[in-house]
């Protein structure tokens, strides 16, 4: 009887554990590595298209270091300049070669949105992370 109670308050302990311990791996305590999966692209003026990431000259995988405030690709490393947490999502933003950059990251999931912008041209990029 006394194993049964242990073992169900053990279950109910598990069950009720709130959704915020569960997403601490996505909240910036943790380093991260990210894929990307899809990207799509706008030029002024012209119709927006959608390709995979690669084609776009995007790296396959990034890593986010929290600890270092970096963004580290395959070929470069950028600084992460400003970092927000609100509900649901970290945002963090920079700058590269010209571009402002932006990741939403959701902190319960590990799903990411990064945008790339300048005057003439958008990249999006859509991916997921997980704790590296």
């Amino acid at each position: 009887m006394l194993k049964t109670l242990r073992t169900s308050t053990l279950a109910i302990l598990v069950c009720s554990t709130p959704s915020w311990v569960l997403g601490a791996d996505f909240d910036g305590s943790k380093p991260l590595l990210c894929a990307t999966i899809d990207a799509h692209f706008c030029g002024l003026g012209e119709v927006c298209y959608r390709t995979v990431p690669a084609v776009l000259g995007a790296p396959q995988f990034i890593r986010i270091n929290f600890a270092k405030k970096a963004v580290i690709g395959s070929q470069r490393t950028t600084e992460i300049r400003h970092m927000e947490p609100s509900e649901g999502q970290l945002l963090l933003q920079g700058t590269e070669l010209g571009y402002g950059w932006s990741i939403a990251l959701d902190t319960k999931t590990g799903s990411m949105s990064t945008t790339l912008v300048n005057r003439e041209d958008v990249f999006v990029l859509f991916g997921a992370c997980t704790p590296s």
